[in-house]
């Protein structure tokens, strides 16, 4: 039988030698903040610092330039998946703290390297890119990154602790009408107002807000509108977002949004061009069997959590693996309750001691609970036992989670 606490002894160990490295990667990360599907540097800096502790890395891995993979451990066994991610929101860097979790990441697979032969099963250290925008572990997944795994964890850094995040499904679109210019004033007749068709369309959706249930949500913006007055405009672009609780119930929503799309063009007589999101979020399938033994760890290095039930649903990419295998995603905290992620502010927190003590404590209340969910056949089956029981939900989102005929982040931004 594994010897558990002498396994997480000796990791914790490995974990306070490899801190300095840790935190100085993450301030490089910060330093440089690169935006998703761009991440070339900070992949590089990651990739890097696991060859050289011995890993064999694969780079541009499942499908993506800015993804890599290394594998370790026993060839049979329980395996699991710790995840990376690294890339920037426009304009305020790392306002969502992903150098924190590049940095865990990393430590939590050098520090489970570290113990070699002793550790009792299998890894694979996933760099994954383009969370803010495009989904890419839904991209990664359908190269097969999760396949062969038993379960995967990261943590996430924020204002509070808690064990687990509540998140929404979330598609992506952008729409764009095509007009005819003309003279406004001389010869407003011979133009085709593609203002007027985006207006219609944003009034449209505005009234269907009063007949969605009151957990959808749909919000956009207009990106062009027109270049002068007395131009009728014949080229605007909408985009939006469009939330729900579920799959089924975002698919739907979906149809009923591009229907107010398509009374706008055919109202003016415009001409409609949809792109919709390659790969949409989907809601996060919370495992309590993972999240309660991280939280019990986490307690022991001083952390205090509130319960995550609580929490405002956001979105994150990582819900699209909680539909192919248990996933642990919990919220570990960095700066103070007050300040939210996409803050300018919470960028600065990111790149603080603050942020650095949660790289320690993430990483070592990440590793034990690796170790526990490896050495521990009873706490493997909870998981498993607990994901199973709404495997048919999850075969019917993955399912709807894909449009091969889509664009790389059709709208902006998926982290919230």
């Amino acid at each position: 039988m594994t010897d558990l606490t002498a396994l997480k002894s000796d990791a914790l160990h490995l974990v306070d030698t490899l801190s300095p490295q840790l935190i100085s990667i993450s301030h490089q990360i910060h330093a440089n903040p690169e935006l998703a599907f761009e991440e070339h540097k900070s992949a590089a800096t990651l990739a890097d610092a696991a060859e050289a502790a011995g890993l064999a890395v694969t780079r541009a891995a499942y499908g993506q330039d800015t993804a890599f993979s290394a594998d370790f451990g026993a060839a049979s066994g329980p395996r699991i998946g710790i995840l990376s991610e690294y890339d920037a929101l426009p304009g305020i860097g790392h306002a969502c703290g992903h150098n924190i979790i590049a940095a865990i990441g990393l430590g939590t697979s050098l520090a489970l390297h570290g113990l070699g032969a002793r550790l009792p099963g299998g890894v694979r250290y996933l760099g994954t890119p383009a969370e803010e925008r495009g989904c890419g572990k839904e991209l990664m997944a359908r190269h097969g990154a999760f396949d062969g795994l038993d379960a995967a964890m990261m943590l996430h850094p924020a204002g509070i602790n808690a064990k687990a995040t509540r998140t929404m499904c979330i598609s992506e679109v952008r729409a764009t009408f095509h007009g005819r210019s003309a003279h406004a004033a001389v010869y407003p007749e011979g133009g085709r107002n593609a203002l007027d068709a985006a207006t219609i369309a944003y009034i449209a959706i505005g009234q269907l807000r009063q007949h969605m249930t009151n957990t959808s949500k749909v919000h956009g913006i207009m990106e062009k509108g027109g270049l002068a007055p007395n131009i009728v405009p014949d080229h605007t672009r909408l985009s939006y977002f469009i939330r729900a609780l579920n799959a089924p119930e975002l698919d739907a929503l979906r149809k009923r949004v591009e229907n107010c799309f398509q009374a706008g063009a055919l109202a003016t007589g415009c001409e409609l061009e949809l792109t919709w999101s390659e790969a949409d979020y989907l809601d996060m399938k919370v495992n309590l069997s993972l999240a309660d033994t991280y939280e019990a760890h986490a307690r022991t290095l001083g952390r205090e959590f509130i319960p995550y039930d609580i929490l405002p649903l956001g979105g994150t990419d990582m819900s699209n693996v909680s539909h192919r295998l248990p996933v642990l995603h919990p919220l570990i905290a960095c700066a103070p309750s007050n300040v939210m992620i996409h803050d300018p502010a919470f960028a600065k927190w990111a790149g603080s001691e603050s942020g650095d003590q949660a790289i320690i404590d993430g990483t070592k209340a990440l590793v034990m609970t690796a170790l526990d969910f490896l050495g521990d056949e009873n706490l493997r089956h909870r998981a498993r036992s607990e994901f199973e029981a709404t495997a048919a939900q999850s075969a019917t989102a993955i399912a709807l989670a894909f449009n091969p005929s889509g664009a790389h982040g059709a709208a902006g931004c998926g982290c919230c």
